[in-house]
């Protein structure tokens, strides 16, 4: 908990002055599976204003990730936490959400369309500037945003945190129309140096804009601050981290929607 009211503390997410958060969960299809979300977006802000999708941990939409689309809502963006899994599906240990993640690491095209459909319902939104909008997500949800913007997707960018950078075709790294943010742990166990040198790769071979942002200490899950804080495990978190990759994504969102 201390850690917890640390972050928020340091990451600015006190409620801005005059701030009226509203959040709903909306519902939206893929195919024949509906997925649901949550949206958020300061009332106080008038107009349109650029959005952001959001995409979830390995376990599903969760109250992380509305925590986290409620403090982009105050800093001025039409928030969507997207659904991968489908609607009512929430895996309740890591047996099952290894597995659940699974379906989809091992099947790219049916990621993809899941993410275009939460980024095609926030494009949407009539609070959104559908010329401004932008994906993150997180460690499962990295790897979705990459994916994303690997299907050619328009959008302005896309900022990974933890997620796995592997490049299974690499050549649609040709296809990426956006600019690219990854923010990653300097010693996470999860990714392989090979995998790392891959995206590299992928992004200088497709003349992307892209940047690679490595954490010193950091390992997997740095910005989750539920997971715990034994590095040796190879995933937890990391304030610090968790700090600066949120100042970096801010800088990257202050250009990318100009």
């Amino acid at each position: 908990m201390r850690c917890l009211f640390a972050a928020l503390l340091s990451l600015g997410c006190a409620v801005t002055a005059g701030a009226q958060v509203h959040t709903e969960t909306i519902e939206y299809p893929q195919g024949d599976t509906i997925l649901e979300g949550h949206l958020a977006y300061d009332r106080a802000v008038q107009g349109k204003r650029p959005g952001v999708l959001i995409i979830h941990q390995w376990k599903g939409l969760s109250d992380y990730e509305m925590k986290r689309a409620g403090m982009l809502a105050k800093l001025g963006y039409n928030v969507l936490a997207a659904d991968i899994y489908g609607k009512g599906i929430r895996p309740g240990s890591s047996q099952q959400a290894g597995a659940e993640a699974g379906k989809y690491k091992n099947n790219r095209d049916l990621l993809r369309a899941r993410a275009q459909a939460g980024l095609a319902a926030l494009q949407k939104h009539e609070l959104t500037d559908p010329k401004r909008v932008a994906a993150i997500g997180y460690c499962f949800g990295g790897t979705a945003v990459i994916e994303l913007a690997r299907s050619g997707a328009d959008m302005a960018g896309v900022v990974s945190f933890h997620g796995g950078l592997d490049s299974p075709q690499p050549e649609d790294g040709k296809k990426i129309q956006c600019k690219v943010l990854a923010l990653h742990g300097a010693d996470d166990p999860h990714v392989a140096a090979k995998d790392l040198a891959a995206f590299e790769d992928e992004m200088r071979q497709g003349n992307v804009d892209w940047q690679l942002v490595q954490y010193g200490g950091a390992v997997h899950s740095f910005t989750d601050w539920n997971a715990g804080d034994n590095p040796q495990r190879g995933s937890a978190y990391n304030e610090r981290a968790d700090r600066r990759s949120w100042e970096d994504m801010k800088q990257f969102f202050a250009e990318i929607f100009r």
